[in-house]
């Protein structure tokens, strides 16, 4: 029997138009407007509802019709990306909901021309002046959208049950401590604490809200869920793709990240906010609540118990690293420098000086310690790169060894230990390996595994992570979003690697060949301490 014992389950959806700033980008065209389909499609939209996306197309892309290029654009995305198949059915009653204000960021009479398309929608779908404006734009505009919507008129003070005004922004938020600090002060000027939802998508994922429930309702797992029991904490986020997609044919450059990535580096993009997230889900005190402040409050606990890292620390504890040219899947890759060159040229721009011999690191590994009486003396270990043999991203939990004695005698070949992995993509799902007797006469213990995987035990595919996410803010449910404390507080731990790497002025990173486990510099914070990096 199913329990949703959830309180914010008890909140549902509003009636409200969800307006995409940046809708004309990737993350709209990947993400966004395929998890709006799929949430029409399974039902859990609000009866009265809208899409209203709003920046500047590339030029030429934008047609007569604004609203039919958002259509297209939607019906694009959804087919090439979306977890369930286009239906035409679905289709049409979704595309009736979608529509389009061309303007650009910073133009005011655009936002005029905004505002009276919203009243319009509200008066055609019968919504309440609801809004909840999702800011799919790079940091450095979030500051520019929120003032012209306050001067615009179309921020109301505080949340009313039914006309009620949201904002979502989209990691990264910021570069850095500071520019993170002037996000947070730019939305804080034009909206309130209680209205500002700072999303990490990572949070949204199917396991790692598992993870939760795995430890809390469970009682076999919160008892030993700390220093007594386990000996090591392992959060793994391997990447196979690259910055730069090629055709396969002619090798020209056909879709690139660089201009994002090149001088932001795995640090910023991946552990200074999702692994740290998910860090915090690991480590967590029980909450005594599962109102949102109150989960909220037990995570920000975690970050608040990262131990310091001194300049000694960095040096020994935090490795980077940076892709070369290599063999993935049967094919030769390029390295990371040349993807850069290669950007800039296919988009006609000159090299920058900074770049020629670009330090940005495309890995990080890590080790680290939280402070407090649960994990004590327990070290974490966390990685992600790009170029990594696979894409896959872990949790493992691996419980400290049986004594040695009875099964465990023979120091030579010890006892495999216990190991509690949590798979957050692909595949949600999670295994234990435990030791187990072969059959036979003779006393022979071999490592089994315990299989849980969503699609096979549930059936169907579970939602994407943004579909939650969406689906919670327009019910007002702050529970998987990030206060500012949390990410000034994640923000003050990496400041420390961040200006230290800045001020060694290193020409060359360690290397690692495209399709391999990261540089093997990486070993040296895990193999001298009798532990080793799981391949996943």
């Amino acid at each position: 029997m199913a329990i949703d014992s959830t309180p914010s389950r008890s909140l549902m959806p509003q009636p409200c138009q969800l307006v995409i700033f940046g809708a004309a980008g990737d993350l709209s065209w990947r993400k966004l407007l395929p998890a709006v389909y799929n949430l029409n499609v399974d039902g859990a939209l609000p009866s009265h509802f809208a899409v209203v996306g709003f920046g500047l197309p590339a030029e030429g892309s934008l047609t007569s019709d604004p609203d039919e290029y958002l259509r297209n654009r939607a019906k694009n995305g959804i087919q090439r990306f979306s977890r369930q198949p286009l239906d035409e059915s679905h289709w049409n009653d979704f595309a009736r909901s979608l529509f389009f204000v061309p303007g650009s960021f910073n133009d005011a009479r655009a936002y005029a021309q905004l505002k009276a398309r919203m009243e319009s929608l509200d008066q055609q779908f019968g919504i309440p002046g609801a809004r909840v404006y999702y800011l799919a734009v790079p940091p450095t505009l979030v500051g520019m959208c929120v003032k012209q919507l306050k001067e615009a008129g179309l921020v109301r003070p505080t949340d009313e049950p039914h006309a009620f005004t949201r904002v979502i922004v989209e990691k990264p938020i910021g570069n850095d401590l500071d520019s993170a600090r002037q996000v947070i002060a730019n939305v804080a000027h034009a909206f309130d604490e209680s209205q500002t939802y700072r999303i990490d998508h990572y949070l949204g994922k199917e396991t790692v809200q598992n993870l939760l429930v795995l430890r809390f309702a469970n009682s076999i797992f919160e008892p030993l869920w700390n220093n007594k029991y386990i000996d090591h904490v392992q959060i793994t986020v391997s990447e196979e793709e690259g910055l730069v997609q090629y055709d396969p044919e002619t090798g020209a450059v056909t879709g690139t990240r660089v201009g994002y990535y090149e001088g932001v580096g795995a640090l910023r993009d991946m552990l200074q906010n999702h692994m740290l997230q998910v860090l915090c889900v690991v480590a967590m005190e029980p909450p005594w609540s599962l109102a949102p402040d109150i989960v909220r409050d037990a995570k920000s606990g975690v970050l608040n118990c990262l131990r310091p890292l001194t300049l000694t620390d960095i040096d020994r504890n935090v490795i980077r690293g940076q892709y070369i040219e290599g063999d993935m899947h049967g094919r030769r890759v390029p390295g990371y420098r040349k993807e850069v060159r290669d950007s800039f040229a296919a988009i006609g721009k000159p090299l920058p000086q900074e770049s020629v011999n670009s330090t940005t690191e495309t890995f990080v590994a890590m080790k680290l310690f939280i402070d407090n009486w649960r994990w004590s003396g327990v070290p974490f270990y966390l990685r992600t790169g790009k170029r990594l043999p696979k894409r896959a991203s872990e949790v493992a939990i691996q419980f400290k060894d049986v004594p040695q004695v009875l099964f465990n005698q023979n120091p030579e070949v010890p006892l495999e230990p216990t190991v509690l992995s949590l798979r957050v993509q692909p595949e949600e799902g999670m295994a234990m390996r435990i030791a187990s007797k072969l059959p036979g006469p003779k006393v022979r213990i071999y490592p089994v595994q315990m299989e849980f995987n969503y699609s096979a035990s549930l059936g169907g595919t579970p939602p994407e992570a943004y579909e939650r996410l969406i689906l919670d803010v327009m019910a007002g449910d702050a529970t998987l979003f990030l206060r500012r404390d949390a990410v000034e507080t994640s923000w003050k731990f990496v400041m420390p690697i961040l200006d230290h790497w800045k001020n060694s002025r290193v020409r060359d990173l360690p290397e690692y060949q495209c399709g391999t486990w990261g540089p093997i510099e990486a070993d040296r914070i895990i193999v001298p301490d009798g532990r080793c990096w799981r391949t996943l």
